[in-house]
Formats: C-alpha cells, structure tokens, sequence
C-alpha cells in the first residue's frame, strides 16, 4: 500500500474516532509497526494529528472545551426541581443486589443521591456520580477506562476493548441531551459513541428526562424508541409525545415536581 492511502486511512479513522492505535492501523493496512510510526511523525509533523502513546489523536481532540455538553455544574441547576422529581422516581426502580448502569448527566447524578441506601453494583462513566457514590453510600462502583472531561465529568475511552466489555447490568439508566419520535438523541458524537458502549452491556433502557428534553434538538441518534424500556419523566412532559411514547410499548412514569412522588405508570 502506498504512503498516502496509508495516511488517508489513518486520517479517516481519526475523524471516525479521535483517537487511533497503531495495532489497530496495522490491521487495517499490512503495513509494520515501524512504518506506520514514521506515518504519524509525518502526519504530525505536517499538524494532521497529535502522536501519544501506543497511537495518535486528531489534533483538535484533546480536551473537555471540544464536547458540546453542557458544564456539570451548569446543568444541575437547569430544571432541578424536575431532575430532582423524575431522579427519585427512577431510584424506586432499583433494588438491592442490582447491577445497574448510569451514565453521565445531572438527572443520573441527582439519581445517584437516591441510592445512598442501596446495596448495588454500579457502572458510570460520569466522575461527580461515582464520587458521590463513593463518599455517600456502600454501593460498588465500576469506572471505565479513559480520559476525563473535566467541564461535563465524562469519563471517556476511544478503544472498544474497555472495563465495560466485562460488566452485565439488569438495566441501565440514561439521561439524554433529548428524546424524539426518531429515539435518544445527543449533540456530541463523542458522548453518543460512549452511550451506544453503556447500552450495549444491558437489555433493559430506561430513560430518564426531564419534560424540557421533549423539544427537538441534537442531531445523533443514540438508539430508537423500540430500544428504550422505560421513559421517566415529570407531569410537563408533552402529552401527544407521551401518547406517542406509550403506542411505540414504552413505559412512561410521571412524576409530579410538586409532590415529588409517581403519578402515574402505563
């Protein structure tokens, strides 16, 4: 294979990626650890990308400012009140003896303050849940492995072959940047790739959403409705969706903000 079709492959599995093993573009190319090396001192060479150890990363991958989530500080205080109301509900669907999965967002963190009392094996790529489980409950806590965006709390890994390969959950609890007739929707592709990892270890979804993650928004499909169990979310929730949500065999909770306890389940 000649250098550039090298380099396009390489270049096309980073924009794929963001990050790249050489044992990986090994496979892809026939060609010796040495080769590639010296195609990525030129590529780096060149800006094209950033080497690091065992492989490379796109050059303008490489930190928490590239992810579109919004900061974790910033999102606990949108909508809490909801976050709080559809958290507790979701909470109530755990038991002892649980191996559970929650990925990171606020409604999950708020989630994780719920199960100080519980006795379960937790999986999360989201740094403030498994701290606040750590300091706040007996729970297990399963981390992958990663790099950490600061700014979101997102434990994050570019290979396939991670901690999460090796966890089986019951169910797995998920936030979303939004929730439409075409599925789970996110912004960043990123955080996408890492949630389609989560659900791949687990047969039952539930979804927990607050009524504002209803509006169209994002532009990733995560999965569609025919993959989501269960969809947790509070009274202001757009009731032709809940319609629609309950005809695709969703469960739908409702959960009162104001009363903080389920109204409802069907």
């Amino acid at each position: 294979m000649h250098e550039r079709e090298r380099w396009q492959i390489i270049l096309n599995r980073l924009r794929e990626r963001g990050l790249v093993r050489i044992s990986d573009l090994a496979a892809l190319t026939d060609a010796s650890v040495a080769t590639l090396r010296r195609d990525l001192a030129k590529l780096e060479d060149s800006g094209q990308l950033r080497r690091v150890h065992g492989g490379a990363e796109s050059s303008d991958v490489s930190g928490a400012s590239e992810l579109t989530a919004t900061s974790f500080g910033a999102s606990q205080t949108i909508h809490a009140e909801e976050k709080r109301a559809v958290a507790g509900a979701a909470a109530d669907l755990c038991e002892d003896g649980d191996s559970i999965i929650l990925n990171a967002g606020s409604t999950t963190w708020f989630m994780a303050q719920c199960l100080r009392r519980h006795r379960m094996q937790v999986l999360t790529n989201s740094w403030p849940i498994a701290q606040e489980l750590i300091a706040n409950s007996s729970n297990r806590v399963v981390l992958p492995g990663g790099e950490l965006y600061r700014e979101p709390g997102i434990i994050l890994s570019p290979f396939d072959e991670d901690a999460i390969q090796h966890f089986a959950a019951s169910k797995m609890f998920m936030s979303c940047y939004a929730i439409t007739a075409l599925g789970v929707i996110e912004s960043d592709p990123l955080i996408a790739r890492a949630e389609a990892k989560l659900l791949s270890r687990t047969d039952k979804l539930i979804v927990v959403a607050d009524s504002s993650k209803f509006e169209a928004r994002g532009n990733i499909v995560v999965c569609p409705l025919a993959r989501v169990t269960t969809v947790v979310t509070d009274t202001g929730a757009p009731p032709q969706m809940v319609d629609h949500l309950r005809a695709a065999g969703v469960e739908v909770i409702l959960t009162d903000p104001k009363k903080v306890k389920v109204l409802s389940a069907a």
